[in-house]
């Protein structure tokens, strides 16, 4: 059974088509009309090996936060559908990324509990015209519609758009093991026998 899935979701702010596939090789497509935030979700892809395509029609008129929140929250539930039963998955995964002069830990646990502590300081206010605060509302909307728990740490940095792209490799790379098959592993990862 192949873990994807494809969605659209439309409101007054955003229009979105996103399709996310689990067990990719890397392939891009994706417009979502903020430049920073295509680099970053091309690097989250390619570092994860997923399958990704987004269209987004935002209203950048008013400012990129309503593109990059409902753009998280779109591939929150893309995620959420893809992993399925979460039979035989790693679950956990702990990443350390370096990118330059940056370096970023990543922890994330398919718990089926949305819980986000990012602490990443130090960051200019803006990446060309990106807002860098947005980077947070981005993970926020993810974890809630994904229903996992995601640490994010920012040990140190200098340039603002290698402590990003630190993150945004390292989770790729962290949700790609969590979410790998491993066959040594009977059913759900858990004493509980849910997530």
């Amino acid at each position: 059974m192949t873990r994807s899935f494809e969605t659209k979701r439309s409101t007054a702010e955003t229009n979105i088509r996103l399709s996310f596939g689990i067990d990719g090789s890397g392939e891009t497509n994706i417009q979502t009309g903020v430049g920073f935030l295509d680099h970053m979700l091309t690097l989250f892809t390619k570092h994860g090996l997923f399958d990704l395509s987004v269209f987004c029609d935002g209203d950048l008129e008013v400012d990129q936060h309503h593109t990059v929140e409902d753009i998280g929250i779109v591939l929150g539930q893309a995620f959420q559908y893809a992993i399925g039963t979460k039979e035989s998955i790693n679950r956990y995964a702990t990443i350390t990324t370096p990118m330059d002069e940056s370096l970023s830990t990543i922890s994330i646990d398919i718990s089926g509990r949305p819980c986000l502590v990012y602490r990443v300081e130090g960051l200019k206010d803006q990446v060309g015209t990106f807002d860098t605060e947005l980077v947070q509302e981005f993970f926020q909307g993810f974890v809630n519609h994904a229903q996992l728990t995601l640490h994010i740490s920012v040990h140190y940095g200098v340039n603002t758009h290698h402590m990003i792209e630190s993150i945004f490799k390292g989770f790729g790379r962290a949700l790609a093991e969590a979410s790998m098959k491993n066959n040594r592993i009977k059913g759900i990862p858990s004493t509980k026998g849910l997530l």
